[in-house]
């Protein structure tokens, strides 16, 4: 099947997605966006997890070296309160955040959009897991934000980091908190005709 030899790109610089997609037996090249994702907005958190993920797809695909591959663009943020958080924008926002998660629940979305240069068809969607946070102390907050890891992930937290032991559970696709769900690609790669098994390096 001619299929089998597809380059799969993946239009994110997240390591952390990197690292699912290698785990899962893909061997994706990255090819960074550059798109400007403060300057997009939509109505809800979920819809614009989506929209970053399609505009980063969508930003790839157009290039002259993603021609004939398939592209992967993912984008998350977690709602708290009807609010969408993506990265903090610095150490005190990460507080910030911080202190109005813990002891609460969020729901990290996971806008997922894959796009087939070689057809042109394409396919898209938001995977959704609730996260309950457990309760950090001040102190362990700060020396958590002092780390710099915070800045640096959706919704100033990760469950593959230094933060896993302030998270208590979460309910949904663990792939998905830490950047992309591996059976919501899967279904999507169904819409436009590929095979997971076709993907394997």
């Amino acid at each position: 099947m001619a299929r089998m030899t597809q380059r799969l790109v993946l239009a994110s610089q997240s390591p952390a997605r990197l690292g699912l997609l290698r785990q899962a037996g893909f061997a994706p090249d990255v090819i960074v966006s550059g798109v400007d994702e403060d300057a997009l907005s939509a109505p809800t958190p979920a819809e614009l997890a989506l929209v970053l993920a399609e505009a980063k797809a969508d930003a790839v695909a157009a290039r002259p070296e993603a021609a004939g591959a398939l592209v992967i663009g993912c984008d998350s943020v977690l709602e708290l309160d009807g609010q969408a958080l993506g990265k903090p924008s610095d150490a005190e926002d990460a507080t910030a955040r911080w202190k109005a998660m813990r002891g609460r629940a969020g729901v990290l979305r996971t806008g997922h959009c894959v796009i087939d240069t070689a057809t042109g068809r394409r396919a898209g969607a938001t995977a959704s897991t609730t996260v309950r946070f457990g309760n950090p102390s001040d102190e362990e907050i700060a020396a958590y934000v002092a780390t710099g890891e915070p800045l640096h992930v959706a919704g100033a937290f990760t469950l593959d980091g230094r933060s896993a032991p302030f998270v208590d559970g979460i309910d949904g696709d663990h792939g998905n908190v830490i950047g992309l769900s591996l059976p919501l690609l899967r279904t999507l790669l169904a819409e436009v005709d590929i095979r997971v098994i076709d993907l394997w390096s």
